[in-house]
């Protein structure tokens, strides 16, 4: 059989690409995945306990896009959620993004009255500040401010950035802040305020039974063939297809001529506790302890009423091929300079299209994944009708 559109990588991208095409044009769709399952990343599992697990570390989903929200909502109900992270810093448990609770629960009461409202006055009440905006303005405002001023924003600057992200960062990341720059660091800004939710989305929300059936709703047109446990590279000599979506390691198509893009990966460690819960929220960060990042415990977010629980804690790694997942394309200069070079030779293949988080070499959220796919789908693909 040849199929109109062979696709490899059954995660999000690749998924609503094939819903898509199968559905909106009425062609013949083979999915593949070296994996054993569905869901790319986003894969989850009831465990031997009976708790629903993330495989690939917590995936809560969040999006400011009606469009995603409704696009989504048509294949699954959702479990409504909002995530809530506490970090432990200085042996207590504090909110991050770090925020005014944090503060007051780090600093003493008059000291963290004073900082409150310096950092409101500088930066306005509600406002949301990047480490690095923080401590430029800081250094900014010397000579402003008097002594005793600039000496607690200063302080506070410092504080948050060695003891929130400067360990994390190089647990994370395998690079200091600096080295790694301010992309990804902004992603988690300090808030002005006492929000302590980690998303500030509109729509935030699990699917009601699970990634896995949601993926498996996607992909239930009987124009849409799954086979999984089939690598791409052992399998396309066998396959009959007359266009390719590739939403791989676009340095592994072209059996990285030009050199390995660096990742960085993560392993888990999941343990079962016969207790309730482990811990009081989803996540708990440890910047600077352990080798360990964070703990998720899944029954915080999936809403499970059963007896025992199950965590994972989870540990950065860098990525090897062949041994271990890519999860981060690492965005420094030397890196994006080297994705250009495929990324210009991917442009002159008329019949393969590149899309998603390992062919962008960008890291995307679910809900960026999802309009990444549609937006491809409408650019690309649906004028071929």
């Amino acid at each position: 059989m040849t199929y109109d559109f062979l696709i490899v990588g059954a995660g999000l991208t690749g998924s609503v690409l094939a819903e898509q095409i199968a559905g909106r044009l009425g062609k013949k769709v083979l999915i593949i995945d070296r994996r054993d399952h569905i869901g790319g990343n986003t894969f989850d599992r009831v465990d031997e306990h009976g708790v629903r697990i993330h495989q690939y570390g917590p995936h809560l989903f969040h999006t400011n896009s009606a469009k995603v929200w409704k696009y989504l909502s048509r294949f699954t109900d959702w479990h409504f959620y909002e995530h809530r992270v506490l970090a432990e810093i200085n042996g207590l448990r504090v909110p991050v993004p770090f925020n005014l609770t944090s503060l007051h629960a780090l600093f003493p009461a008059h000291h963290a009255d004073r900082i409150e409202s310096l950092l409101k006055g500088v930066f306005g009440v509600g406002s949301q500040v990047p480490i690095f905006t923080l401590q430029e303005r800081v250094k900014e405002l010397a000579g402003r401010l008097s002594d005793q001023d600039f000496a607690d924003l200063s302080e506070v600057a410092n504080f948050i950035y060695e003891n929130v992200f400067y360990g994390y960062t190089i647990k994370q990341w395998g690079l200091t802040p600096q080295e790694l720059g301010p992309s990804v660091l902004g992603r988690v800004p300090i808030r002005i305020s006492h929000d302590d939710r980690y998303f500030q989305d509109r729509y935030q929300a699990l699917p009601a039974e699970g990634y896995e059936p949601l993926v498996a709703s996607i992909l239930s047109n009987p124009d849409i063939h799954v086979e999984t446990g089939v690598d791409f590279k052992d399998a396309k000599g066998a396959i009959s297809f007359n266009k390719l979506i590739y939403t791989g390691p676009i340095d592994a198509y072209f059996d990285y001529c030009y050199g390995e893009l660096p990742y960085r990966s993560l392993m888990f460690e999941f343990e079962h506790y016969n207790t309730a819960f482990f811990q009081e929220r989803t996540q708990i960060n440890y910047p600077n302890q352990h080798a360990y990042t964070r703990i998720t415990e899944f029954k915080h977010a999936t809403g499970q009423d059963i007896p025992t629980t199950t965590i994972a804690r989870e540990y950065p790694r860098k990525h090897i091929p062949g041994e271990n997942e890519p999860y981060y394309p690492i965005p420094l200069e030397t890196n994006h300079r080297l994705f250009r070079k495929y990324a210009a030779r991917a442009g002159q293949l008329d019949s393969v299209v590149f899309a998603g988080r390992l062919a962008d070499y960008k890291y995307y959220n679910m809900d960026q994944a999802v309009a990444r796919a549609l937006s491809v789908f409408e650019k690309k693909i649906a004028t071929l009708r």
